[in-house]
């Protein structure tokens, strides 16, 4: 049987799913390995440096570089007070003084009688590294975080904008080509992660972000309605780093997308269910996709269990990724092995699909889809 290796997202009931938290700097870890955390738990924590603000203490008191020592109230380490006087000097026989204050709480990083300037360190920024996904910390990163691993349900996504975040799963349409509309939007969304279907507008996420939704998952957006929501047009790079109030998660792609009737329904039988949600996208080396990841504690699900799929086979199913099949789905009926050329006349190889209602298959270059992993 022929056999081909393709990029895919994964739609699965089971798997067995591992997530590395990780500090940015060296820090403390607060959990042990076996212990069982949700998604919003702590697991490390650490302080980044805080900014450091310069002040020219010479020119502001009217001394030269090398003197500013001897003006000095404070010294290198000793903490301030915004707006607390860190230098002085008298004039005019002590009748005058003039005054140095410091702009921000910090400490002194610095004294320079070469520059005549202080530097001042405001104070450390604290920062935390949640779990992410509820689950059991099986390893321990000494200093740097943990890995968490969980068993349940996941799904990868297209694309996707805004950071990690978690919520109640809540579907608000009854079919898979039915637009996630503004008036869907209400009260009962909040705190929620919505799930619609073909489409959202610019005008329903601002809604969802009104109501207080932590996320949506749709199949697919228009280009204008992205910059019309976040006010601007996005890179190339990587996404995830808005905070716009709100993660996204496109399953299908750009356009009115019927979200695939398997993603749909993986979605339904997890209403009301926990999830853990995050859209960051890398599209070129080091391939990120956004996720949905519903957590089941009742199973276990080991690594074996879950891992992908080894690659295209006859019945796998498929998403076209390229025109003039651009985002509909199948399954492969064929693939050949030998290579066959092409009406631009690059020579390829080639699979057969039969997309969801049509009258036949279609063959087209392996390039040109993307397999729906299980």
């Amino acid at each position: 049987m022929a056999h081909a290796y393709t990029p895919g997202l994964r739609v699965t009931d089971r798997a067995a799913l591992r997530r590395t938290r990780r500090l940015p700097l060296p820090g403390t870890v607060l959990v042990e390995v076996g212990a069982k955390v949700t998604a919003e738990t702590p697991v490390a924590r650490t302080e980044l440096p805080g900014n450091v603000q310069t002040v020219n203490v010479a020119s502001l008191l009217g001394v030269h570089q090398s003197d500013i020592a001897e003006c000095m109230l404070k010294k290198e380490g000793d903490p301030v007070e915004a707006n607390e006087t860190i230098a002085s000097t008298k004039s005019f026989f002590g009748l005058f003084r003039a005054k140095c204050a410091s702009p921000v709480k910090g400490s002194i990083e610095s004294i320079s009688s070469v520059t005549g300037q202080v530097l001042l360190r405001e104070p450390p920024i604290p920062v935390e590294v949640d779990a992410y996904i509820d689950g059991t910390v099986i390893e321990v990163l000494p200093r740097e975080g943990v890995v968490v691993e969980a068993s349940g349900a996941f799904l990868q996504g297209i694309f996707g904008i805004g950071g990690e975040t978690s919520g109640i799963l809540h579907r608000v349409v009854e079919s898979p080509d039915t637009p996630l509309t503004e008036d869907l939007l209400d009260a009962n969304c909040r705190g929620k992660v919505v799930v619609g279907g073909s489409q959202v507008t610019a005008k329903g996420l601002a809604k969802a972000v009104q109501v207080g939704a932590k996320a949506v998952v749709v199949g697919g957006i228009d280009d204008k309605d992205l910059r019309d929501f976040l006010g601007y047009d996005l890179g190339v790079a990587i996404t995830g780093s808005e905070e716009k109030g709100v993660t996204l998660v496109i399953t299908e792609g750009f356009g009115r997308m019927t979200m695939a009737r398997k993603t749909f329904d993986l979605l339904g039988r997890h209403v009301g269910q926990k999830c853990s949600v995050n859209g960051a996208t890398q599209i070129r080396a080091g391939v990120m996709r956004p996720e949905v990841v519903i957590p089941l504690t009742h199973e276990r699900v080991s690594i074996a269990d879950g891992a992908a799929s080894e690659g295209l086979r006859i019945g796998s199913p498929v998403r076209a990724i390229r025109e003039p099949y651009f985002g509909r789905l199948g399954s492969v009926v064929d693939l050949p092995p030998d290579l066959q050329t092409l009406e631009t006349e690059a020579k390829v190889r080639v699979l057969t699909v039969q997309f969801e209602g049509a009258s036949g298959p279609a063959v087209l270059p392996r390039a040109n889809v993307e397999m729906i992993e299980e």
